[in-house]
C-alpha cells in the first residue's frame, strides 16, 4: 500500500482523538465533580457508567465507542506504515510497539463501551478496579506470568515517562499545526501531556507492585491510580491538580483531532507548532 493512498486514515485518526478527548474528559469531570461534593475521584469505567445513567450519554457513549475503534485501527495502521516518520532504528522501533500498545488499551476501552450501549449494563459496577486484578491473577498463573506482568509494568512505565517526556521538553509541538489556537492554548496543552503521564506511570508502578509482591490485587487502572496519589502527602491536592490537568489532556487530544501533522500524508510546507515557538 503506497503513503499517497493512506490519506483516509486522517479521519480515522481524527474520529480517535474526539473519542479519547470525550473519554478523560469524562473521567476528569466526573472525578472534580465527586472531590467537589466530598467523594473520590473515578475510573475510566465508573465515568462511562455514570454517561449511561444521563440524558444524551448514550450518543456520547456511541461516538466515544466508535473513536475507539478507529483510534485503535489508526495505530495499527500507523505503526505498519509508519505515517508518522518514526523510523526503523530501535527508538522508532519501539515507539511504533508503543503504538500497537495503546491501542490495544483503546480497543479495551471500546470493549467497555459495548455492553453499556448494547448490553443494557449500567454504570460504573464492573469498573476497572474489579476487573483489572482479575486478568492480572489470569495471567500470573501462566508459568512465567509475573515475568509478563513485570514486563507489562515495564512497558506502562515507560509509556508515562514518555508522556511526560514529551511535555516537558516540548516535542508534541512537532506534531501539532501552527494556528492561533495551538498557540494560545499550549501551556494547557503540556500541562495535559504531563498529568495523562503521571496517572499512565502510577497504573506502571501498580502493575509493578503486583509482580513484586505476587498479588494481583496491587494492580489496577484509573481509579487505582488515583486511590494510590490521595495516599500520599497532600494526596487530596495531588489528585485535584491531575484530573485538573486531565481537563487539559482532553483538550489535548480534541486539538490533536483537529490540527495533527501527519508528515506521510501531510503536505511538506506546513508550519509546525515547535517552529512557530522556536525562540529566535
Amino acid at each position: 500500500m503506497t503513503e499517497s493512498k493512506l490519506g483516509w486514515a486522517v479521519p480515522l485518526m481524527r474520529a480517535g482523538y474526539i473519542g479519547k478527548g470525550l473519554v478523560y474528559l469524562a473521567v476528569a469531570g466526573i472525578s472534580l465533580y465527586s472531590i467537589w461534593r466530598g467523594g473520590s475521584a473515578q475510573d475510566t469505567s465508573s465515568a462511562l457508567g455514570w454517561l449511561d445513567t444521563t440524558w444524551g450519554g448514550g450518543v456520547l457513549l456511541f461516538v466515544i465507542f466508535i473513536g475507539m475503534l478507529a483510534y485503535a485501527l489508526w495505530r495499527v495502521l500507523d505503526a505498519a506504515f509508519d505515517l508518522e516518520d518514526y523510523g526503523s532504528d530501535t527508538k522508532g522501533i519501539v515507539a511504533r510497539i508503543g503504538m500497537l500498545v495503546t491501542g490495544a488499551i483503546h480497543l479495551g476501552i471500546g470493549a467497555t463501551v459495548f455492553p453499556l450501549l448494547f448490553g443494557g449494563g449500567a454504570g460504573g459496577g464492573s469498573g476497572e478496579g474489579s476487573s483489572i486484578p482479575g486478568h492480572v491473577r489470569t495471567v500470573m498463573e501462566w508459568p512465567g506470568g509475573r515475568w509478563l506482568i513485570g514486563a507489562a509494568a515495564m512497558l506502562i512505565i515507560g509509556a508515562g515517562v514518555h508522556y511526560m517526556r514529551q511535555g516537558w521538553t516540548n516535542e508534541y509541538r512537532q506534531h501539532l499545526r501552527a494556528n492561533p489556537v495551538t498557540t494560545r492554548w499550549n501551556p494547557v496543552l503540556k500541562a495535559g501531556l504531563i498529568a495523562h503521564g503521571v496517572v499512565v506511570g502510577v497504573v506502571g508502578l501498580l502493575f509493578g507492585f503486583a509482580a513484586w509482591q505476587a498479588n494481583p490485587q496491587q494492580a489496577g487502572g484509573t481509579g487505582e491510580a488515583f486511590s494510590w496519589l490521595s495516599g500520599q502527602v497532600y494526596g487530596q491536592i495531588l489528585v485535584t491538580g491531575v484530573c485538573l490537568g486531565l481537563l487539559g489532556f482532553a483538550l489535548f487530544c480534541f486539538v490533536n483531532a483537529a490540527y495533527r501533522i501527519v508528515p506521510k500524508v501531510s503536505g511538506p510546507d506546513v508550519q509546525t507548532l515547535a517552529a512557530k515557538l522556536m525562540p529566535r
